[in-house]
């Protein structure tokens, strides 16, 4: 039996594959659909900072594995063990692109079932937001998460 539990989100996106890759890895492109900035681009073995527009919070993010266009894997947790978010890129008929991610490790209890479910509602909003920006120039985060702000 399998200790911990993963979380998982897909889509497909009307872009060539290269274009995907870059709108996730490069910091000025993300920040069209999903961060506010970047310390620098997502690459291997390599820790940058992402603020995301909604918290005050600055999170470190480094780079585990990039495969150009097929795979990017990076931890996002702040040294716990064991958490990496795995980007898988599939390209189809050199038109559009179907984006898989999962996350993990999480724990098998109450708060690793919730955080599961935290991070699966996350990486599918990140994936509509990412599909947005490329096919149609709109930044569906924009105001999208302002409750979420602490009120003075």
């Amino acid at each position: 039996m399998n200790d911990f539990l993963t979380a998982r989100a897909s889509i497909e996106i009307l872009k060539p594959i290269e274009e995907v890759f870059e709108a996730i890895i490069d910091p000025d492109k993300m920040s069209n659909y999903f961060i506010e900035k970047s310390s620098g681009r997502l690459e291997e073995g390599v820790t940058v900072e992402w603020k995301f527009p909604e918290f005050d919070d600055i999170f470190p993010v480094k780079g585990i594995d990039i495969r150009p266009y097929e795979y990017i894997s990076f931890d996002w947790s702040g040294g716990a063990e064991g958490m990496k978010v795995e980007v898988f890129l599939e390209a189809y008929k050199d038109i559009f692109t179907v984006v898989r991610i999962k996350e993990s490790f999480m724990p098998m209890n109450d708060e690793g079932i919730q955080q599961a479910i935290g991070q699966t509602e996350g990486w599918s909003n990140f994936l509509a937001c990412l599909k947005a920006s490329l096919e149609y120039g709109i930044n569906l985060r924009k105001g999208a998460f302002d409750f979420m702000r602490p009120q003075n």
